[in-house]
């Protein structure tokens, strides 16, 4: 029963969960309904806040194939419960097809199942009838995916399409021809609408689920409860006030640009042109009834995709920026056939992923096709139903963001416990002492709740939210928006952030610097001009021409920035077929390059000048026969061309350096090759290399269509670099400064070379002249022989590479030695490149977290190898930030503490920041506000925890005497004094500078609390004492209508008061001294801690730069001054105060003073000594530090074997099964 109660869904994904499965149990139902019943509706809150007891209070355990509700339990460090009902899809018995073997194939969720069989599927087609019961299969809905109970699997599993398990020669051979009308049908019964269908809530449902809140719960609660005490001024203004907070909220949520923007935007539904099996004739049907294993026409003049498709037939121009980031289009070719390929490429599964150069993702923009000889665009369809596809889960990250954890609010939780707990001694108290004066049983019963509602503050939420408020308002002024505010309170903790290269810390574009040609195994010196007389019929400036993915786009040349400065280099045209010619001529070379004119006469005689300006041009063209795209995996792109009037073909290639030597022929490639690109890779350059070689006779047009680009890019002449300069940005070095002046560390995460990415960081100063840089080239098992790590020392390299006879990895030991000297006192940086990064993380585990430490150069990272980073950065406990451009570092941007986007397209969205201006002068600022707002946060929750505790204290010492605080004396304090401070002094600016101190993490700290507790000592003790020394006046006395403590029988203000009180019985002993004496010293005692808790600098500016804070101050202590030393009798009517005698208001008033001089006194002590006495009790203790990279540093200090020697290499053996780690030994 065990193994059937409890499975895992998702596997290995980051939305894994458990799932447990239960059946509404009748008798249980019914004792919950009774409890509802008794407990007048409380309990059914309960459940609906608490979803896991809610299943079990009314459900018993069941198997989970058989069960009726399933509970579900993220398994991250959140530990969410979710519950869903499973629900049945009727496979009702259909004309065209068999339900019982298609609810097999289907239903268990697998492609492979579902598509794989076409002639299986016609036969079930011509056996129509044969099963007359319907079948059914059980589903649940969660987070808007459909799971599907999978028989083979004996688990639920989500509907795949035919992006997994589907091979690239099945997708030609079973799916190219479409699908018949009945299992079409079929499959839009189990696939549904293919739509991203979000409903947006009604207000009415926004409503119900915000008042729903255990706050706004409490606060009705609390509403009640004064109501029956006659408290109705109050409650109202707090019915007011709940009514204002609910109707904002609502506003927000419906109004946000973001929401309204993805929640209501639709894909339209356009009408699709199918291909169907066995029908000659092409169908028209809707987009939304699009199923996987469609075939869909791409019309000429483009369309958005509904679909993710997968290329067969053709080539399109796309604009992904929606999915990228990237605003530059790209060319989508069809997916290599290996049946028909001369090597065949084996049975290669197709992937999304993979496969992304040839798949047309949902949501994007097809703007142009090319096709040939009359022949259709045609995309076979993989994924559908809305959010299964790329588009759709972009919106889920949105719609479902994960649950961001901070110290902060778990702390706030638990001091909200600790005041629950303060209002349980109240709650006790109350009732003994009402039991032993014999008051009303309802009475005890009003005021023992009463206590509660005053020690945990209703406006707590409310003025928590109002710094972060604050903030979000100041970044909008300064161009950073943000669409998730609890995270900036997070920013002000970040303490790492990894950058992006390339249009982050560095120019977007690129410039030429110039090339460096290879004639005779030799390299030539380098040349700055291509665009010359001399070179426009070489190889180097054909293969720049033609080796590119640019297309021209209503009239204008547009691609990757780096294709179009190469081709604007050389000064050539590109010409592209229009649709007419394309459709008259068989076979026709869709894109022609050639020389401008200009660049060709000067070679001819002049007397013949004229007739070569109409000649050669024509003569010299070349056309593009075939383009394999750029593959970031394979890090090159390749092309096949051919030189108008010559037989045979020729193939270019260019990409990654070492990508493109390993594949030429090694006696083409020069033998100081690896030395001067180190050199150019050193100075920052981006270099690129070209290769070419003439294919055999044999290959025709029909043959390159359909070879694989394996066959192509192998046994290549290597030709020589291009050599790009990528500037940094004007103001990155002064940003990253002020980074590691406030001891932020920097990192750098890009796709670029290895020491490219190592020499841009030591330009931008994230990696300081003297400190040494250790490469870390991890190599996978391989042969038997296990994983390893070579770790090499970038400066001795640098040292050595003037000498071409000394090998760089064959570095003299004495340098070593040298160079390791000064290890203790210089700091090292670790750089690895996105393999090394993957096998380290899988192979040496132990070592991971080491290398998190001091890694500061990833090169070459994929953007999943980005967010991998990002995640083991933060199991040693960092605060990451992130800043890219969007282009590739989506997940990134998401998994980050602190994500912000530089790029303001739509796949940015799922960052939680995007700055407006593409600068990484946004992190400085954004983080400074974050402080702020951390600041602004500790400083707003002590004052409120004061507030509690004062009015707290108020209450109970009242209640001892059997009074209490008056209606509007609540009502003054909680709206005059509380709500306007709190408010007001949230509006403190962030500090101009970063500084090297962080605010604490958490509200659990020794200096903050010490700071709460002794301001809570020193309150209640003033209070005390003026509550018991008012007793010991000459002229006290139980105070009546008729007292006349002031000697003011014959004044206007006893007689207006005398009347007031003897038509207004006072049944609830409010007009006391003692009411009168606590009243007015609680009053000052809120503005005071207010004062005492404005904390400036370092993260805030001033107060007394806080003009709104000065001056509501300022006017609430003139106006509790007036009303104390010179009364107006209509207030003290309202307010419910009695006059005492002139001196003891000069009494009350030194009271108050030495209040202040104490609370500021003592709150500045704490500022300043509070730190280092508790550095000192920590340097007694030797207390291990709580954040893992902390500790880890101390380790390290002392560990002789760290850093890694130069020349050494590590070795991982067998994986411990007991812990999972790795023993790692050391080769020297």
């Amino acid at each position: 029963m065990d193994k059937e109660e409890r499975k895992t869904i998702n596997q290995g994904q980051e939305d894994e969960m458990e799932i447990y499965g239960y059946n509404l149990c009748r008798w249980k139902l019914a004792i919950v309904s009774l409890g509802v019943v008794c407990t007048g509706g409380f309990l059914l809150l309960l459940l609906y806040w608490m979803p896991e007891w809610r299943v079990k209070a009314t459900c018993i355990k069941a198997a989970v194939r058989d069960c009726e509700v399933v509970l579900l339990r993220t398994t991250d460090e959140f530990r969410m419960w979710f519950c869903a009902k499973i629900r049945f899809l009727s496979l009702e018995t259909h004309p065209f097809l068999n339900p019982k073997s298609m609810t097999n194939k289907v239903a268990n969720g697998h492609a492979v199942h579902l598509t794989e069989n076409l002639a299986e599927e016609n036969r079930h087609e011509m056996n129509k009838y044969s099963q007359t019961q319907p079948q059914q299969v059980r589903y649940f809905t969660h987070h808007s995916v459909k799971y599907f109970w999978n028989d083979t699997l004996h688990n639920f599993d989500f509907l795949k399409g035919l992006d997994e398990g589907v091979s690239c020669t099945s997708i030609y051979e079973k799916h190219s021809a479409g699908l018949t009308k009945g299992m079409h049908a079929y499959r839009k019964l189990l696939y549904g609408v293919n739509e991203i269908t979000v409903k947006v809530p009604s207000v009415f449902k926004l409503l119900i689920k915000e008042v729903l809140n255990p706050f706004y719960i409490f606060q009705l609660f609390s509403v009640i409860l004064w109501s029956t005490d006659e408290y109705y001024y109050y409650a109202l203004a707090i019915v007011i006030m709940s009514i204002v907070s609910i109707v904002s909220s609502l506003y927000s949520i419906r109004k946000e640009p973001l929401y309204v923007h993805f929640l209501r935007s639709k894909l339209k539904n356009i009408h699709i042109s199918l291909f169907l099996s066995l029908n000659p004739e092409i169908e028209e049907i809707f987009s939304t009834d699009l199923v996987p294993g469609d075939v869909m026409v791409i019309p000429l003049n483009g369309t958005v995709m509904p679909c993710d498709a997968v290329l067969i037939n053709g080539t399109c121009i796309v604009n992904e920026s929606m999915l990228t980031g990237e605003s530059v289009p790209v060319t989508k070719t069809n997916l290599p056939n290996p049946s028909v390929d001369i090597k065949g490429m084996g049975d290669e599964f197709y992937s999304p992923e993979i496969h992304k150069r040839h798949t047309l993702f949902c949501g994007t923009t097809v703007i142009q096709t090319r096709f040939y000889t009359g022949e259709l665009v045609k995309a076979v369809v993989v994924r559908t139903e809305g959010f299964s596809t790329s588009k759709g889960q972009l919106v889920r990250s949105i719609l479902y963001p994960k649950p961001t954890d901070f110290k902060l609010y778990r702390d706030a939780y638990l001091f909200l416990l600790c005041l629950v707990a303060v209002a349980g001694i109240g709650f006790i108290y109350t009732i003994i002492n009402s039991i032993l004066n014999e008051v009303e049983i309802g009475v005890i019963i009003i005021e023992s709740l009463d206590i509660i509602t005053i020690t945990v503050p209703p406006a707590l939420p409310a003025a928590m939210t109002a710094g972060i408020v604050y903030a979000q308002r100041r970044l909008k002024k300064i161009g950073i928006f943000c669409i998730s505010p609890q995270r900036i309170n997070i920013c002000g903790q970040l303490n790492l952030v990894c950058f992006d290269k390339t249009g982050t810390l560095t120019e977007d574009g690129l410039d030429l610097w110039g090339i460096q040609r290879v004639e005779n195994t030799r390299f030539l010196l380098p040349e700055e001009n291509v665009c010359n007389e001399i070179l426009v019929k070489s190889q180097f400036v054909a293969c720049m021409a033609t080796c590119h993915s640019l297309t021209k786009i209503e009239g204008v040349l547009s691609g990757d920035p780096l294709d179009l400065k190469m081709f604007e280099a050389i000064g050539w045209i590109l010409e592209e077929a229009t649709e007419e010619e394309t459709a008259l001529h068989n076979r026709i070379m869709p894109t022609v390059v050639r020389p401008a004119k200009q660049l060709l006469p000067e070679s001819t005689p002049a007397g013949n000048q004229e007739m070569e300006l109409f000649e050669l041009p024509a003569i010299y063209e070349i056309g593009i026969v075939r383009q394999f795209p750029f593959s970031s995996a394979l890090q090159r792109m390749s092309v096949v061309a051919r030189v108008l009037g010559d037989k045979k073909m020729d193939a270019y290639m260019k990409g990654a350096p070492e990508v493109i030597a390993s594949l030429c022929k090694p006696e083409t490639v020069p033998v100081d090759f690896e030395k001067v690109l180190e050199d150019y890779t050193k100075q920052g350059f981006r270099v690129i290399a070209l290769a070419h070689r003439k294919l055999e006779s044999k290959l025709t047009w029909h043959k390159v269509q359909n070879i694989s680009r394996d066959v192509i890019e192998n046994n290549m002449d290597f030709m020589g670099l291009i050599v790009m300069q990528n500037k940094l940005k004007q103001e990155t070095p002064a940003v990253l400064e002020d980074l590691h002046k406030a001891n932020i560390r920097t990192v750098m995460v890009t796709g670029d070379n290895m020491l490219t990415a190592v020499s841009v960081a030591r330009d931008c100063g994230m990696i300081l002249p003297q400190d040494k840089v250790i490469i870390a080239e991890a190599l996978p098992p391989k042969d038997g022989k296990v994983a390893k790590i070579n770790w090499h020392y970038a400066d001795t390299l640098t040292q050595c590479s003037n000498s071409s006879a000394i090998d760089s990895e064959a570095i003299p030991i004495k340098l070593v030695h040298d160079s390791l000297e000064d290890l203790q006192v210089t700091r090292y940086h670790f750089a690895m490149n996105g393999k090394s990064f993957s096998v380290i993380l899988e192979h040496f585990q132990d070592l991971a977290p080491k290398l998190m430490l001091h890694g500061t150069v990833f090169a070459r990272m994929a953007p999943d190898q980005k967010t991998q980073l990002i995640e083991a950065l933060q199991n040693v406990d960092y605060f990451v930030g992130m800043c890219g451009d969007g282009a590739n570092d989506c997940g990134a941007l998401k998994r980050a503490h602190g994500g912000i986007s530089l790029s303001e397209l739509e796949a940015s969205v799922a960052s939680p920041f995007t700055s407006k201006t593409p600068s990484i002068s946004c992190v400085p600022n954004l983080i400074r506000e974050g402080r702020a707002a951390l600041m602004t946060s500790f400083c707003v929750f002590k004052f409120m925890a004061l507030y509690s505790i004062i009015q707290y204290f108020s209450v109970t010492l009242l209640y001892s005497i059997l009074s209490n605080l008056g209606d509007f004396q609540f009502l003054f304090i909680d709206l005059a004094i509380i709500l306007v401070v709190v408010f007001t002094m949230s509006l403190n600016p962030a500090w101009k500078e970063l500084v090297a101190q962080r605010p604490p993490s958490g509200l659990i700290s020794g200096a903050l609390l010490f700071s709460v507790l002794s301001q809570i000592i020193i309150c209640i003790g003033f209070q005390s004492l003026g509550f018991f020394w008012v007793k010991q006046q000459p002229w006290y006395e139980v105070w009546q209508p008729q007292s006349d403590a002031c000697n003011t029988t014959r004044s206007l203000y006893w007689n207006s008061s005398h009347l007031y009180n003897e038509s207004n019985v006072d049944t609830h002993n409010i007009q006391n001294y003692e009411n009168t004496t606590v009243f007015f010293i609680s009053s000052f005692q809120y503005l005071i801690v207010a004062i005492a808790f404005s904390k400036g600098k370092p993260f805030r500016q001033p107060c007394y730069k806080n003009y709104f804070f000065v001056v509501s101050v300022m006017i609430l202590y003139v106006f509790i001054l007036l009303i104390m030393l010179h009364p107006v009798a209509s207030i003290d009517q309202v307010l419910q105060i009695v006059c005492v005698p002139y001196q003891w208001r000069i009494t009350m008033l030194m009271i108050v003073l030495v209040n202040a001089l104490v609370s500021i006194m003592v709150e500045e002590s704490v500022d300043r000594w509070g730190k280092c006495c508790l550095s000192w009790a920590l340097r007694c203790r030797k207390k291990i530090p709580k954040a893992k990279y902390m500790y880890l540093a101390q380790e390290l200090l002392v560990d002789p074997e760290w850093p890694p020697k130069p020349q050494t290499t590590t070795e991982a053996k067998a994986l411990v099964k007991e812990n999972g780690s790795c023993q790692i030994i050391t080769i020297t």
